[in-house]
């Protein structure tokens, strides 16, 4: 694996995640996509962006899970995206529920515990479509889903799963929601609570019967989301019951696919001592990569090229790796 060289002005975690999140890429692999809905629950779906291959069965399938108030049009979905559909992948970037404009799909809300979504969008891809080797990343708390996914499947995952990537995961929510609402970060806050309160207006306006602006105005902080919006309307006592029933690291020790788990231990927002916890290193399945420098799915790298963007590369190495397909359609150009 090549190591992660940062990009010598953005040693700065902050400089480093930001610039990741706003420079400006060319995507020139990827076409119009094909839109897919995927039956999650009764009355919910989600959202696909599908970028398939001639001959989908003979190629190997990467499905995306983007992070927090992200969609399948974050840049780092596409640029992942990019290099997937290029070395010969199928691609499906998923929206989670509500994002990317998506509140119509589904009466409800969104959560970092939503995992069994992705489950279903895997086993409908595996058995209703019958491709045979599926690959699922995440970023972020889309990092966290796919962990969760992962552990909950346990011993018995479909045989057409071949690995998890998880790209800076928030795994254990009761360490990472109070540092992004730390003073340090209020940036961040700002950013995702404005958004967060945005979008449940917007749940507000198309479902008048199950949800209501009441004491709206007040909240400030994730945690004052989680506490007043999240938690109720998903049947968690609050907010910390919610943190820790819908993170990761409770299940991480059950995993038995090949797992990659990248992360930055100057990540402004996701403390490195969660990745330090015996439940994710003492698992032999998971692979744990964490350069000193890289922010918040930032891994901005001093390298030109598909090198350029650390963490999607590694993504790909590791599918590459992993798939017996990939193999056979290197071996045929």
């Amino acid at each position: 694996m090549i190591p992660f060289e940062p990009h010598p002005l953005l040693l700065n975690p902050h400089a480093m995640t930001l610039v990741a999140a706003r420079l400006p890429r060319r995507f020139p692999h990827l076409g119009p996509p094909a839109e897919r809905l995927f039956e999650v629950e009764p009355g919910s779906r989600i959202l696909g962006h599908c970028h398939w291959q001639s001959g989908p069965h003979r190629h190997p399938t990467l499905v995306l899970v983007h992070g927090l108030e992200g969609s399948s049009e974050s840049l780092y979905m596409l640029g992942c995206a990019n290099k997937a559909v290029a070395a010969g992948f199928n691609v499906v970037r998923l929206n989670q529920r509500n994002c990317g404009g998506t509140e119509p799909l589904t009466p409800t809300l969104y959560n970092s515990g939503l995992s069994a979504d992705y489950r279903a969008v895997v086993r409908e891809l595996a058995d209703r479509d019958g491709l045979p080797e599926i690959f699922a990343a995440g970023f972020s708390m889309g990092g966290n889903l796919v962990l969760k996914m992962a552990g909950e499947f346990a011993g018995a995952p479909p045989p057409a799963l071949r690995g998890v990537v998880a790209v800076c995961p928030s795994l254990d929510l009761e360490t990472s929601a109070p540092v992004c609402d730390a003073k340090q970060n209020y940036f961040y806050r700002w950013h995702f609570v404005r958004n967060l309160k945005k979008r449940y207006r917007n749940k507000v306006r198309l479902f008048p019967e199950r949800y209501s602006l009441d004491s709206l105005h007040r909240i400030r902080t994730i945690r004052e989301f989680d506490d007043v919006i999240t938690a109720p309307h998903f049947g968690y006592r609050d907010a910390m019951d919610y943190y820790h029933r819908a993170s990761a690291l409770r299940v991480v020790p059950q995993i038995r696919v090949p797992t990659l788990v990248l992360t930055a231990q100057d990540d402004p927002l996701i403390p490195f001592v969660s990745f330090r916890d015996p439940a994710l290193t003492a698992n032999p399945h998971i692979t744990l990569v964490a350069p000193a420098h890289g922010g918040h799915c930032g891994f901005v790298s001093c390298r030109d090229g598909d090198e350029r963007f650390w963490a999607e590369a590694r993504i790909l190495e590791f599918c590459r790796e992993h798939s017996r397909i990939a193999e056979r359609t290197e071996a045929r150009k």
